[in-house]
């Protein structure tokens, strides 16, 4: 069904069509997806000591205002993460600010944290009962004075409420917001936010999310500084705001995070090389590019534990999740294996690493 609608919504600007996906979700206007490998446990695994059919989440940015989580769960996600979330309500950038490049199989988008503010985001989420396993992605107001600060008020306001929550460090359209991937920095965020846990006599995961743009120092001073803190998970990773090399769209230039198909590599490079320091001592969620099977395995082979997308529903439709659960079945049941999990960080392709 969707492939016959994709050319109508692809004429319609992306934020207006992103913002009719959310209201169809809301009003369940799209149907119950077949999944004919629901429960299946070549995919069942644990998320942070909750149980969950499978390890494929749904990528912060798609359900900024915690709006339609439960009917992405319905759509077949194996949890699902909100966000960026600010303490604040702010607008974001001025629009346009999402391109669609189409023949890339790609977005880019520079919206600068567009959310309706901590405080009416909790009351949806009390309102709204969760039934699965649900992320919360925090981040600081664009004009705030202590960013520091808005990441443990936005901690203190959501631990009741997430199974996890995420610290997004790596937003390429806040600016100066990745300066906490500095070895010093993001130490010290780190311990001050492990203080407020204590001070809210709370036991939440705490997850990093990390830039695709970083280097191998970097690489290295961030595994450092994450074994040594009380960090249970990174998310590798966010947009990129360069890989515009092998993109052939007319707008492959505009300013902002582009995600989709060209980071698919890029991300899944990056996953081996953070598996091979944190040696399972703290869970990977894989992002950038997912959007098939076969981008689901390389991801999990690379060293993640879970993957997430957003960009690969654009383009493949709201039933990807069982499209990818069908694809990386056949995958896995020709390496003979039980469960998905037995592939992470087992299996290495050349023209990747």
């Amino acid at each position: 069904m969707f492939s016959n609608i994709r050319s109508l919504i692809f004429k319609l600007d992306p934020e207006t069509a992103h913002n009719l996906a959310i209201k169809s979700l809301k009003l369940n206007f799209i149907p119950n997806m077949p999944d004919e490998n629901k429960d299946d446990p070549l995919f069942r695994t644990e998320l942070f000591g909750n149980k969950i059919e499978n390890p494929i989440g749904m990528a912060a940015g798609f359900d900024k205002n915690a709006e339609v989580y439960n009917s992405l769960f319905k759509l077949g996600f194996g949890f699902v993460e909100v966000g960026t979330i600010t303490p604040l309500k702010q607008y974001g950038n001025p629009k346009p600010r999402v391109f669609r490049l189409v023949e890339d199989e790609a977005l880019i988008n520079r919206l600068g944290f567009n959310n309706l503010g901590a405080e009416k985001i909790i009351n949806k989420i009390n309102a709204n009962k969760k039934i699965g396993i649900l992320g919360i992605n925090i981040g600081p107001n664009r004009d705030t004075v202590d960013r520091t600060k808005d990441y443990l008020k936005g901690l203190s306001i959501f631990h009741q409420a997430a199974d996890y929550i995420t610290i997004n460090i790596s937003s390429p359209n806040t600016e100066n917001l990745r300066k906490f991937h500095d070895q010093e920095q993001l130490n010290i965020l780190l311990k001050s936010i492990e203080k407020e846990k204590q001070n809210l006599n709370s036991e939440i995961p705490i997850v990093i999310k990390v830039s695709p743009d970083i280097v191998d120092a970097e690489i290295d001073e961030i595994s450092q500084v994450l074994l040594s803190n009380n960090v249970k998970g990174i998310i590798i990773s966010n947009t990129s705001d360069s890989t515009r090399e092998s993109l052939v769209n007319i707008q492959k230039h505009q300013k902002g995070g582009l995600s989709g198909k060209p980071i698919n590599n890029k991300s899944t490079v990056l996953i081996n090389k953070f598996y091979k320091l944190l040696k399972g001592k703290i869970k990977i969620i894989g992002v950038g590019g997912v959007d098939s099977g076969v981008s689901a395995y390389e991801k999990f082979a690379a060293g993640a534990n879970y993957i997430q997308l957003y960009t690969g529903m654009v383009f493949r439709g709201p039933n990807v999740v069982s499209m990818i659960k069908k694809e990386l079945k056949e995958l896995l049941l020709k390496d003979g294996v039980k469960n998905f999990s037995e592939i992470i960080g087992k299996k290495t392709n050349t023209k990747l690493y």
